[in-house]
């Protein structure tokens, strides 16, 4: 007989996501941006060198999250994390340690295959098991783990980066993660609903238009299907425009904040992010159009966008205002996908539409940070970076209020 423990052990999982996505976000997301700035600053290699490098890191992870469904099936999320720690801590030894250009490209390829391991898809896996009608709350909170990875990571690496530097930094951070992410998923990941005999909360109701979705076709033909491919085609320009301005954003406002501030700016974007996120997850009412939110989330991050462009290298105010702006979106990034895919597809479906939207997303902001980055040394300017993520996070806005 199935029974209801009076603390739900899901939410326990929930926690245990947090702290993994904090690691995992800290390192792999917005560490890269961080990395940038410090290698350019030891070695004198060039910012586009360093960005094809950061691009390999997530070009990898998409490749990888692509399979994550069936790579699951195979191993268990427990194993996964635990591979995924493994080559978290290892990829960014190489990051830190690296005297040749060669070396960051070697690391880019096991700090991608941690980043695929640990981040999104990884998360949703360990939190879809456990919930259903209370998902959106559960996803928010797991992922604001991902928003305080930036809290806390950014001004801690430019700490620790200036104080011992980069080596030294690595390596601590580096077995920290091991240590953390190792501990949460041997003590939180082994048990499903099913091992405590424990059932999962109510399901959701679907939002009008939604109900009784068909299941999607099996392999390849799921990208003619047109639902999936606006979501995929929003989303992925979304991110590319949000990876490439992150992976750029320290190096564009440190002339004028400082390192440190430049630190605090993006812990800023990152607080604001989990204000966001929290907001959006607990006001949506219920049947309210998921896609819509996510169109208006896109045209705000644009208006961010476009007052950091009008305060570079003049205000510091209106750039922590264009950090607020920003940061207010950054959250909902990674829960509304999980969220729409929830009220328009199948329960069976739900995990392959998030880790093939997620894989899709991977794969276009790989290119950006290379790709900004040439940009950025080819014009001079910070400014075409900037112009640039503001005209993809407005073609996003478009795609999904088009629907």
């Amino acid at each position: 007989m199935v029974r209801t423990e009076p603390r739900y052990f899901g939410w326990r999982v929930v926690w245990a996501a947090f702290t993994i996505a904090i690691f995992a976000w800290g390192i792999g997301f917005y560490g890269p941006g961080i990395f940038l700035e410090a290698l350019h600053d030891q070695h004198g290699w060039s910012v586009s060198l360093i960005s094809a490098a950061i691009t390999t890191h997530f070009l990898l992870g998409a490749l990888l999250v692509a399979r994550f469904p069936t790579v699951q099936a195979r191993l268990g999320i427990l194993n996964l994390v635990l591979l995924g720690a493994g080559l978290t801590a290892l990829g960014l030894l190489g990051w830190s340690s690296a005297t040749q250009p060669w070396q960051i490209f070697a690391a880019a390829c096991f700090s991608g295959a941690g980043w695929a391991l640990t981040s999104g898809a990884s998360i949703n896996a360990m939190i879809t098991p456990w919930f259903d009608g209370r998902r959106p709350a559960a996803i928010a909170l797991a992922f604001n783990g991902a928003s305080m990875g930036g809290v806390v990571f950014a001004p801690l690496w430019a700490l620790l980066i200036h104080q011992w530097g980069f080596p030294l930094a690595g390596a601590v951070i580096a077995a920290a993660t091991l240590a953390v992410m190792s501990l949460l998923a041997l003590s939180f990941l082994r048990q499903t609903p099913q091992s405590l005999g424990v059932a999962a909360d109510p399901p959701a109701p679907r939002a009008a238009g939604t109900v009784d979705a068909p299941s999607l076709p099996p392999g390849h033909a799921i990208w003619r299907e047109p639902r999936f491919l606006s979501l995929c085609a929003g989303f992925s320009l979304g991110a590319a425009a949000l990876v490439g301005l992150l992976a750029h954003l320290f190096s564009l406002i440190a002339p004028t904040l400082g390192p440190f501030g430049a630190g605090l700016a993006l812990s800023l974007i990152t607080i604001c992010a989990v204000i966001g996120r929290t907001l959006l997850a607990w006001a949506l009412p219920v049947g309210a159009d998921r896609r819509r939110a996510g169109a208006w989330n896109f045209a705000l991050q644009a208006l961010g966008t476009l007052i950091l462009l009008a305060a570079l290298d003049v205000s510091a105010p209106l750039l922590l205002l264009g950090c607020v702006v920003v940061g207010l979106t950054v959250g909902n990034m990674l829960s509304l996908p999980p969220m729409i895919a929830q009220v328009e597809f199948t329960r069976a479906d739900v995990g392959r539409v998030v880790a093939l939207v997620t894989a899709v997303n991977q794969a276009t902001y790989a290119l950006t940070p290379g790709g900004f980055g040439l940009l950025r040394d080819l014009s001079g300017s910070g400014a075409a970076v900037l112009v640039a993520a503001a005209l993809l996070q407005a073609a996003s806005a478009l795609i999904l209020f088009r629907r």
